[in-house]
């Protein structure tokens, strides 16, 4: 059975690795794709999107939730409301802001952007990701902010742990 020493912590490693994740993104990833030949950028986020469903992104991606939630559960078992508040608002934020926006907006953006044939004409592929890029930061934007406030929202929880 996970304590309630390891689940704070691991909430608090997960909530980062997720919020890392959305970041990276935010400050790097897609101002590079900006910069490129728009086909090379589509055929390069096509891979990446294709890449991502893997073991390692798996528990930062979908277990975060549940750790949190388990975290606070297991808190407010322990009569420590404080910390348990703080990690179930973070499983709240993630949730909703993180998860939630993925599935609901950048994922399918993703499949539709997988389906594209990249085409050969330089305005027509800058066209697509001209569309694509300024819709999907925007909501990667939101997951980020969301994610950032879970880690926040964790790491207040874990200082309020007697």
């Amino acid at each position: 059975m996970i304590s309630t020493r390891l689940a704070p912590l691991l909430s608090l490693l997960l909530s980062a690795a997720i919020f890392g994740f959305f970041y990276a993104w935010v400050c790097s990833t897609m101002w590079g794709l900006d910069a490129a030949d728009p086909a090379v950028a589509i055929q390069a986020m096509q891979a990446m999107n294709a890449s991502v469903r893997n073991a390692v992104f798996f528990p930062a991606f979908f277990l975060t939730p549940v750790v949190l939630a388990l975290t606070s559960g297991l808190l407010f078992r322990d009569h420590q409301r404080g910390a348990a508040t703080c990690f179930g608002l973070a499983a709240g934020v993630y949730l909703l802001g993180g998860f939630g926006v993925t599935v609901l907006f950048n994922v399918p953006m993703n499949e539709a952007l997988a389906a594209v044939i990249v085409p050969e004409a330089t305005e027509t592929a800058n066209r697509i990701w001209q569309d694509y890029s300024g819709r999907w930061q925007f909501w990667n934007q939101i997951r980020t902010v969301a994610s950032g406030l879970a880690v926040l929202l964790a790491g207040a929880g874990l200082l309020r742990i007697r």
